[in-house]
């Protein structure tokens, strides 16, 4: 994504990671990939580290399958028209992720939503 980014000649990539040893890794990895000054990495709880963010173009889900939904709902009034959320493992994990893919593929809800049968899975919604 930072790679694409740096193609585009635009935009900003902001990512949060629980654990510290892997914020860290993928902190040297972007830097020997020349990435590292398009790319914000927030080490922490994503809960409390996304809690000020704005303008969400597009979000990725991938960690804690029961927290995709509460984390999805926190997010919603930063999340800007026609944003792309992409939540990983919707097939292998599907009975985990009840919640969230009943929200998004409940119109009411305000997104419209499939999924996409790659790898493991992924739900690809639009707001």
């Amino acid at each position: 994504m930072a790679a694409a980014l740096r193609d585009n000649g635009f935009g900003r990539l902001v990512t949060t990671e629980q654990s510290a040893s892997k914020a860290s890794r993928a902190a040297q990895h972007l830097t020997q990939a020349g990435l590292s000054d398009l790319v914000e990495i927030r080490q922490g709880d994503a809960f409390q580290t996304l809690s000020a963010i704005d303008g969400v173009d597009l979000l990725l889900l991938d960690g804690w399958k029961p927290l995709y939904l509460p984390l999805l709902r926190q997010l919603e009034p930063a999340l800007s028209p026609g944003c792309l959320v992409i939540a990983d493992d919707a097939i292998s994990m599907s009975e985990k992720l009840m919640p969230y893919l009943a929200y998004v593929r409940d119109v009411a809800n305000g997104y419209i939503s499939c999924e996409i049968p790659l790898d493991d899975g992924l739900e690809l919604s639009i707001r």
